[in-house]
């Protein structure tokens, strides 16, 4: 959220990130060199000459892009994505205040699937914040806990569960902190962060203090498990956004930074300050320690953290970190597996988009859309920008495909949030969806080319590297307009389709469920690790049907400050079975298994293999015996 009006429309790129790419352009071969004295390359006439070939270069590149493969259309009607809320009775609303004069009111709404009872169905937690004027009368806002009754109905069992009142939320992981296989609920706060133990009976267990994060109260953005140092135990990592405080908050509209087209605005990030972030080693008995100057993932320049994932962007099999960086830098991570990490955005490409800019990089979604085997990124941003795609091209270096991906017209004038690569045709490529609203209220002007109430994106894969903007050609639900926030996929209803579960900054949530389209095959994997890590998170499975390979990972967190199932979901478009589904672990031992029949979910439990396999019918016909049993 890192446009301001201090900012020009078109930024300028910074010295560095021009400097980089065009050493990247130069060099064809060998790692890049070093960069001792920036700032004197900078200051010299050389670099200035060098600059401007590059920027020859550079309309030569998107001159090229835009020269990209035939096109690929999808070969059958694309699903209808339609509103369904109502019918779930959920009944859950955001609280939201209708000025939005502080930006602590603009950037909640974190959502997460996560099946806490184990009963093979994904229940829905919805985070919430209050408004400052209710915070300062001592007054909090509820989030909730719905369990899902298998029928296509929700129950709110918040009460039971004890996740009502965790902090003035803003979004929400799920890791298994004390590696007993039940998924915990870990919410990041204004003011620190809140750990769920599961106990496993349908209720939860603030064990924030006992574990030792109770030491953190500065405002938690993003927050993901994941074994960074392959012990076999969960670790935490959580970026922070601003330091701010409700007794000194910034005044509505009080300086160029409060304000944006010419209006009076909330204060932020721009002008404030931030604040570092925090790496979590799981001690193995219950608690955590902070480590993350030692492992060097601190943030010592304290940027706007937003968003963050753990995943192995190079696969070399230790994980790597990316956070995103609100009106700032992204930081890539590399780790080498032993708990130490090195930055490498900028020399990868990932800092900024291509023009060198850094961007508002709020919402942070991963996928191998291209089927190479490498995990690429999107990162949604604010309406005088566009999402930007950076293509993984192997050994740490990304491009910024954003053109060639055909994205950038359809995606400006949007402020996105939540996002994810997500297959809603089954037809085994992921598509690309993303839902929107902006943080001024004050947009709702006659005079403003702009709206505060914004409707969703979606691109469906054309197969080539490009996609097509089908907004407007998959129903009417997500053209209607909303102040929307995170966004959680899974198939909530175990029929073998994809759900996307959207939190709304003001009022209800919307869940958007594909109807109709062609009747492609599909399988699903839930993996349990037995040892270590037994939620598997950053397990990667690869399909193989007939000439498509697929690939794709478990992971905490991600979109925006949300959660999405951890179960792996594969379309397969016509082929009737999977010929062939590797397993790499993330202790990096694998399980392979062949001619697996379409149209079912698999549990697959390591060193084990299948251990349950069940089709959608027979999933639904045990619920129902069970229902006249009970």
């Amino acid at each position: 959220m890192g446009c301001r009006n201090s900012r020009p429309h078109r930024a300028s790129p910074s010295p560095s990130v021009l400097l980089v790419k065009l050493m990247k352009q130069k060099s064809t071969s060998g790692p890049l060199p070093s960069l001792p004295n920036v700032k004197s390359l900078i200051s010299s006439a050389i670099l200035l000459s060098m600059v401007a070939l590059a920027s020859l270069q550079c309309t030569g590149a998107r001159a090229q892009a835009d020269k990209s493969a035939p096109v690929m259309p999808p070969s059958e009607p694309y699903p209808q994505l339609v509103d369904i809320t109502d019918s779930t009775r959920i009944q859950f609303t955001h609280v939201s205040s209708k000025e939005q004069r502080y930006i602590v009111e603009s950037m909640s709404g974190g959502v997460a699937l996560i099946d806490y009872d184990q009963d093979g169905w994904p229940d829905i937690y919805f985070t919430n914040a209050p408004t400052v004027e209710m915070a300062q009368r001592g007054e909090k806002a509820k989030s909730a806990l719905y369990h899902n009754n298998h029928d296509g109905t929700f129950t709110d069992v918040t009460d039971k569960a004890g996740v009502g009142f965790p902090c003035w939320a803003n979004g929400v992981s799920v890791g298994d902190y004390n590696n007993d296989g039940k998924p915990d609920l870990l919410v990041s706060c204004f003011g620190g962060v809140v750990l769920y133990r599961n106990n496993g009976d349908g209720s939860f267990s603030d064990v924030t203090k006992q574990t030792g994060l109770g030491g953190d109260t500065l405002w938690a953005a993003g927050a993901t498990f994941g074994d960074y140092d392959k012990d076999g135990w969960d670790d935490l990592f959580v970026s922070h956004y601003v330091d701010l405080h409700l007794d000194s908050l910034p005044v509505f509209g009080s300086s160029k930074t409060c304000k944006y087209m010419g209006i009076d605005v909330q204060c932020g990030p721009r002008g404030l300050i931030g604040s570092g972030d925090n790496l979590f080693h799981n001690n193995h008995d219950g608690t955590f320690t902070e480590v993350s100057k030692q492992a060097g993932v601190d943030d010592p320049e304290h940027r706007f953290g937003l968003t963050a994932v753990w995943s192995d962007f190079d696969n070399d099999g230790k994980l790597d970190l990316f956070v995103t960086n609100d009106g700032q830098g992204n930081y890539l991570y590399k780790g080498d597996g032993t708990g130490h990490f090195e930055e490498l955005a900028l020399t990868s490409g990932v800092a900024a988009n291509e023009d060198g800019v850094e961007q508002a990089n709020m919402g942070l979604a991963l996928g191998d859309y291209l089927h190479n085997g490498r995990m690429s990124l999107a990162i949604s941003h604010f309406d005088n920008e566009y999402t930007a795609f950076y293509r993984n091209d192997g050994s740490m270096s990304f491009t910024d495909a954003s053109i060639a991906a055909g994205t950038v017209k359809g995606t400006k004038g949007y402020v996105g949030w939540g996002d994810a690569f997500v297959d809603f045709d089954n037809d085994g490529w992921a598509d690309f969806f993303q839902v929107d609203g902006h943080v001024y209220p004050q947009m709702d002007n006659p005079q403003l080319n702009a709206k505060y109430l914004q409707p969703k994106l979606l691109f469906v894969n054309l197969r080539n590297g490009s996609f097509k903007d089908i907004s407007k050609q998959a129903g009417p639900a997500i053209q209607i307009p909303q102040v929307s926030r995170g966004m959680a996929v899974g198939d909530i209803f175990n029929d073998g389709r994809l759900e996307a579960v959207i939190e709304n900054m003001a009022g209800k949530p919307m869940i958007l469920r594909p109807e109709g389209g062609a009747e492609n095959h599909w399988i699903s994997f839930q993996l349990q690790g037995v040892k270590c890590n037994r939620l598997a998170l950053n397990a990667r499975v690869r399909v193989t049907a007939g000439d498509m390979v697929q690939l794709d990972e478990i992971r905490s967190g991600g979109s925006y400050l949300s959660q999405s199932d951890l179960r792996l979901h594969f379309g397969l478009g016509l082929h009737a079975r999977a010929d062939k589904v590797e397993i790499m672990w993330p202790d990096g031992s694998t399980d392979q298994m062949g001619g697996l029949q379409a149209d079912r979910f698999y549990v697959v439990r390591q060193g084990a293999g299948i251990v349950s396999s069940e089709s959608s019918t027979e999933m639904h016909q045990a619920n129902q015996t069970l229902a006249v049993a009970h």
